[in-house]
């Protein structure tokens, strides 16, 4: 006679949110795109792609292949791809960086290197490939994203477990920076705190959004620990002598943590919007490092002269990221919410 099989309980909040999650096929598809994002982050922070984004290798504002070579080149076309940029009637300074790098090749004894008439997604105005610059300024935006959203979460995870557990005095004094956060519009906190910071950087942007970010995770985290503070397994816990940091963080946080991981992703897809923004506006960024934003400032003056393609490379990608980000943050808060069966 077999023996009974032991019955594994009830399924637990992870193991149902999981199934939601793989039931759901728009969340999957979302997760497939932010997974292929990530995985390019790592590849160009590694450097085996994207590395050589800098290098000058086609003409001044090659359109992409699709649309073949700039016909308004004429017959220098062919003389353009192994010699400098030709010069840009709405660029002063285009002249003088191409007679440098002519000078350049001139003192080395060597000729200049050939260049390129089209690319795959074109060039911008110093001949860089839009396609791998477009890599490396989403590695900047997503990890300017990420790491902000980690700095919120953490810092209103914190404050929220601190206020909701204890309340009185504590609750009053972090209730009061609360008070004072939200009662500016968000943009102009960030504006203002970036203006105290003048310091350019990407540790910079960090610490400006993550800053200004964390009453969300704050309000949300502090109302989860007022309710289960008075519970009974946290009852149970303090009555055979767990301390308050054991109780706080090993009992009631793991009860929680699906707040703070919905927070997580919803802060990371603004602070991608946000970077965006900043970059921009210039708060952001330093020159020499590229992002999605930078790239956007840029473009604006390269519309006026009918080269849309950097504009669209860099749109495309944050919208789409943006999107698939969204779609997954939904359908995370959906599965985790234990309403839902």
């Amino acid at each position: 006679m077999m023996a009974a099989r032991m019955d594994p309980g009830p399924a637990g909040l992870w193991t149902l949110a999981l199934r939601r999650l793989r039931a759901d096929r728009a969340a999957m598809a979302a997760l497939a795109v932010v997974a292929l994002f990530l995985g390019l982050l790592a590849l160009s922070s590694t450097g085996l792609i994207a590395a050589g984004w800098e290098e000058e290798v086609a003409v001044t504002y090659a359109p992409p292949s699709f649309l073949g070579a700039d016909a308004s080149m004429g017959e220098g076309a062919g003389a353009a791809r192994n010699g400098p940029p030709p010069p840009n009637a709405f660029d002063p300074l285009a002249g003088d960086i191409a007679a440098i790098i002519a000078a350049q090749g001139a003192a080395i004894g060597a000729p200049p290197p050939p260049r390129l008439a089209t690319l795959p997604f074109g060039a911008d105005k110093w001949g860089h490939d839009v396609l791998l610059k477009t890599i490396k300024g989403g590695e900047t935006s997503i990890v300017v994203g990420l790491a902000a959203a980690f700095l919120a979460v953490a810092l209103g995870t914190l404050s929220g477990a601190l206020s909701g557990y204890f309340g009185g005095v504590v609750d009053d004094l972090f209730n009061w920076f609360y008070s004072v956060f939200t009662s500016i519009p968000s943009i102009l906190m960030i504006l203002a705190v970036a203006a105290v910071l003048q310091h350019k950087g990407v540790s910079t942007i960090v610490l400006i959004l993550g800053l200004t970010g964390w009453t969300g995770p704050y309000r949300l985290i502090r109302a989860e620990y007022m309710k289960h503070k008075g519970r009974e397994y946290v009852l149970a816990a303090d009555a055979i002598g767990a301390s308050h940091w054991r109780r706080m963080f090993s009992h009631i946080f793991p009860n929680v943590s699906h707040v703070a991981l919905v927070q997580l992703s919803i802060l990371a897809v603004g602070f991608i919007k946000a970077e965006v923004i900043l970059s921009f506006l210039g708060f952001g960024v330093p020159v020499g490092v590229v992002s999605w934003g930078s790239m956007l400032n840029e473009a604006q003056n390269e519309l006026i002269l009918g080269k849309w393609w950097q504009l669209t490379a860099a749109a495309s990608a944050m919208a789409l990221l943006v999107t698939a980000f969204s779609l997954f943050t939904d359908a995370l808060r959906d599965a985790l919410d234990p309403k839902l069966k």
